[in-house]
């Protein structure tokens, strides 16, 4: 049975980590190498860092974080956030990371995604999706994909553009629902089963846990591979141990 993943986010901001609440009202949540190393300690599997402001200013020391982290953390890292060119995912992997993440260029220029698994392999891209409902239908809910840090709507539906992504040849899929991103109400199960139903690769769901019930929810109703979680885990609410030790308890396979 493959064991799920539980993934601490950092968000970073000028080289600080921050939480906000969809996607706003951002507050500082500490040093990231810090915390990297402090999550690798409690188990995490897997970390995720996220540049999301990804301006040209930052760039150069989102590649100095990386590298300060990776020194830190002996688990996989997924780095994502301005990652526009092939040049900017080995520029990642030589600073350490594991995989990337990508998202607007994702969009803007499909063969990035299957560029980057072609040199790279599959393992190592991962297409980020941040989506927002927009028809609350009968049958068929519907939700859009939105770049640029959630600014920018696309008018692409989510599921169809997680099928595309994948058959360019992404490994993973990074879902975050930004209705429920930071308001720690639970994921959005709904939309998170239909692109894990609707992939053959794992499904990363992020936005919205508040509590540990909401991870197994999302293992559950959800249907996903690993959950991202940022704020339960950076202000202290939950260890990575209690998450693990509780969903072993339920029953999620957990590699503990």
């Amino acid at each position: 049975v493959l064991t799920r993943r539980i993934i601490p986010c950092l968000d970073v901001d000028g080289g600080r980590v921050v939480k906000g609440t969809s996607f706003v009202n951002l507050r500082d949540a500490g040093d990231p190498a810090e915390l990297a190393a402090q999550y690798d300690r409690e188990g995490g599997d897997e970390l995720v860092f996220l540049d999301i402001t990804a301006s040209s200013d930052s760039r150069d020391t989102m590649v100095g974080v990386v590298q300060r982290v990776s020194e830190q953390v002996f688990i996989p890292l997924t780095v994502g956030g301005g990652i526009r060119s092939i040049e900017d995912v080995r520029r990642m992997l030589n600073a350490g990371a594991d995989k990337v993440s990508i998202n607007t260029a994702a969009i803007n220029t499909p063969d990035l995604i299957t560029d980057g698994a072609n040199q790279f392999g599959s393992q190592c891209i991962v297409v980020a999706i941040d989506a927002r409902r927009v028809v609350e239908g009968e049958e068929y809910p519907a939700w859009q994909v939105f770049t640029h840090g959630g600014r920018n709507p696309t008018g692409l539906d989510a599921v169809k553009w997680a099928q595309r992504a994948v058959g360019l040849g992404s490994g993973e899929i990074l879902l975050t629902s930004m209705d429920e991103d930071g308001q720690l109400n639970g994921y959005d199960l709904e939309l998170t089963r239909a692109i894990s139903r609707a992939v053959p690769v794992p499904v990363i769901a992020s936005g919205g846990a508040g509590n540990l019930e909401h991870l197994y929810d999302a293992f559950t109703g959800g249907e996903a591979d690993a959950v991202l979680a940022a704020s339960i885990f950076h202000f202290g609410t939950y260890s990575i141990a209690e998450a693990k030790n509780y969903l072993a308890s339920r029953d999620i396979p957990m590699r503990v």
